[in-house]
């Protein structure tokens, strides 16, 4: 079992950025991947991006392109989410995941290709 950490979050206004990181917590840590989705009040858990951990190969849903980057230290077990031009819609919980198993395809467009989850982080975009 892996533990991650995500922190970053916080309130910005339209327009701002926030860099959201996600720490693993394993003296050893390999996954096929990792993620990051977000949950909106009401509304299901949806998939923000992915970025294969060896590969470096990045994904990111149509509704962020453009505005946030996925990128990785390897050596610091660490994930990040750069946020950018955020909007009020960008307004939820954020959650990282790491991923044992691979899978081929958009398949890490889908939570239940991840094994461990982060507690969440808090995003609020307001004015």
């Amino acid at each position: 079992q892996v533990q991650l950490v995500e922190s970053g979050g916080g309130l910005v206004q339209p327009g701002g950025s926030l860099r959201l990181s996600c720490a693993a917590s394993a003296r050893t840590f390999s996954p096929y991947a990792m993620g990051w989705f977000r949950q909106a009040p009401g509304k299901e858990r949806e998939f923000v991006s992915t970025i294969g951990w060896r590969s470096g190969y990045t994904d990111h849903a149509d509704s962020v392109k453009g505005r946030f980057t996925t990128s990785k230290d390897n050596a610091k077990k660490t994930a990040y989410l750069q946020m950018n031009s955020l909007k009020p819609e960008d307004t939820a919980v954020y959650y990282c995941a790491a991923a044992r198993t691979y899978y081929s395809g958009n398949g890490y467009r889908k939570d239940y290709a991840y094994d461990d989850w982060g507690q969440g982080t808090q995003v609020t975009v307001s004015s």
